[in-house]
């Protein structure tokens, strides 16, 4: 598939809409309105995207290059290369590559997503030096991606935090429901992208899979464990508020501080090494500019023009006909708003806690939505434009459908645990 046929079904289904709204139901102001957007989107994909993430990929590339050159990415790679190697067939063993899609999907896990863009963007990079048709995505390349859009965190940081600012009694609430959600996406994207690129599931495969879900689950229970933070006492480190804010930070500056302490061992002229890495991130960044005003204007014109709330309220009568459950279908929004539009789905999830509450079960299942997947069209444009990729193959639908997976572990978990 290519991002072209996307692009276009944006625009074209978005003015049909549009379209018949005017004529059927003489809304005069929704063209207008779809103009205003594209204007809107155009100047916000630069401003409040592009450039925010332009000191951030110029600090972060300029560390990854003292990293690579101290052999700090290289012994990542090393470490984890017979998981990395079965779900990466085509990459070459110890590649940059290998150490790179560590580091960002660390950074994800961690829900630094500052960091994990740049770290991905160069493993993306590598991966693409090693793509034989630069302009189509490889096996290796759609694997990362769709790993990446399932969106796999271990400490949700954010989302608690709009909980708590939305007057939740008990912010952390949705914090196993979150992790156990993206585990289960993140399964589902390495079973549906690796039984289409035909991986072997070997013993081994198998066994790295298995270790680190049981460490997920450790690590869930021993965040779950921890006390809440007394509101009217003073902070502790060893409080799920707490720990979970120190921790994620911590580790990143600690990454940081060894890349450069490592450099200075291994005679590396750090500072050299960092400004000649850096200068590659505003480089990315005007590859990227184009592809990310592209798609976010589509995007936008979809939105404006009604489809996306359409096919919200056509998933919602079809559950509704076929006499399921219903209790759920009001924090539906945020699950199909967020392949789309990551700000899109927040702000849905932030009027859901309005009307409904933060600590309602629509409220928690919105928050695990938000959660539970990651804003795959936004991903794509913003990974594949970087190295110039226009067909993206499977990407998208192996990434939607991880997404969808996710979701309905997101509803069976948020019953299991909330039922209403």
């Amino acid at each position: 598939m290519a991002l072209n046929y996307v692009w276009i079904a944006f625009f074209v289904v978005g003015f049909a809409i549009a379209l018949i709204k005017l004529i059927v139901f003489q809304d005069y102001e929704i063209f207008k309105k779809l103009v205003d957007g594209i204007f809107e989107a155009s100047k916000s994909s630069v401003m409040d995207v592009a450039l925010p993430l332009t000191g951030v990929m110029v600090f972060f590339l300029g560390l990854m290059n003292i990293g690579e050159k101290a052999g700090a990415v290289n012994f990542i790679a090393r470490k984890l290369n017979p998981f990395m190697r079965r779900l990466f067939p085509e990459v070459p063993a110890n590649h940059p590559a290998m150490g790179q899609m560590v580091m960002n999907f660390s950074a994800n896990m961690l829900g630094l997503d500052n960091a994990a863009t740049p770290f991905g963007l160069k493993a993306m990079e590598s991966l693409q030096t090693l793509n034989p048709k630069k302009d189509t995505a490889s096996n290796a390349q759609i694997m990362f991606l769709v790993l990446h859009t399932s969106g796999l965190t271990l400490i949700p940081l954010t989302i608690i935090a709009y909980r708590a600012g939305a007057g939740s009694a008990d912010p952390n609430s949705v914090f196993i429901p979150l992790m156990l959600a993206t585990v289960v996406a993140t399964m589902a994207s390495i079973i549906v992208t690796g039984l289409w690129q035909r991986i072997r599931f070997d013993v081994v495969l198998v066994g790295w899979i298995a270790a680190l879900l049981a460490g997920v689950a450790l690590f869930a229970w021993f965040i779950h464990g921890l006390p809440a933070q007394d509101p009217n006492g003073p902070p502790r480190l060893f409080t799920k508020e707490t720990f979970s804010k120190v921790l994620g930070n911590l580790l990143l500056f600690s990454i940081i501080a060894a890349f450069i302490i490592g450099g200075m061992v291994k005679k590396v002229n750090v500072f050299e090494a960092f400004i000649e890495g850096a200068k590659g991130g505003w480089e990315v960044i005007l590859k990227v500019i184009p592809y990310l005003v592209g798609l976010l204007v589509g995007i936008r014109v979809f939105r404006d023009s009604g489809a996306l709330d359409a096919i919200i309220g056509g998933v919602s009568w079809i559950i509704t006909q076929l006499g399921m459950a219903t209790e759920f279908v009001p924090a539906l929004p945020v699950a199909i708003m967020k392949p789309f539009s990551g700000s899109g789905a927040r702000g849905l999830m932030l009027d859901i806690f309005k009307v409904h509450g933060p600590d309602s079960f629509v409220g928690k299942l919105a928050s695990t939505f938000q959660g539970s997947a990651d804003t795959t069209f936004y991903i794509i444009a913003l990974y594949f434009g970087s190295v110039g990729i226009k067909k993206v193959r499977y990407a998208i639908w192996a990434g939607l459908l991880a997404d969808f997976i996710g979701v309905v572990a997101a509803i069976i978990i948020c019953y299991l645990l909330f039922a209403p």
